[in-house]
């Protein structure tokens, strides 16, 4: 009986494990923000605390959304692909506005470098066929 289960469950593409692990890093990059935004609202005099605790606050929300994304991705649910195109296509000119307007290149450019490659993995071929399967 294991044998049938085991054959029965859909091999993960390596498309969509690569794709998986980045998201997962982008989760937890935007954890490691928050963390540091909070410190930095504790350590220095702020008048602006509520402000600084709604960004701390969408920081942990993007990365549960992130997290839960990636854990579908892993799973092969079609519906996880949709939120993250979306996320990794507002990140692009989020990127371009914080790499060339605020001239923060540094930071931009590995936002944007995962953004594009979390993009391209996911429209693979063999991510397509692992993610357009009828439940």
């Amino acid at each position: 009986m294991a044998d049938t289960a085991e054959q029965s469950a859909p091999i993960v593409p390596r498309t969509v494990r690569a794709a998986a692990a980045i998201v997962t890093a982008q989760a937890a990059a935007l954890v490691v923000t928050a963390a540091v935004l909070a410190v930095l609202a504790v350590v220095h005099t702020t008048t602006w605390l509520w402000g600084a605790l709604a960004i701390i606050g969408f920081a942990l929300l993007g990365a549960a959304v992130l997290a839960i994304c990636a854990r579908g991705l892993i799973r092969l649910h079609p519906s996880s692909r949709s939120p993250i195109v979306l996320v990794e296509l507002i990140c692009l000119p989020v990127t371009y506005s914080l790499g060339f307007q605020a001239g923060r290149i540094l930071v931009a450019a590995p936002i944007m470098a995962s953004a594009v490659a979390v993009l391209v993995l996911v429209f693979t071929r063999s991510a397509r066929e692992g993610l357009d399967r009828v439940l």
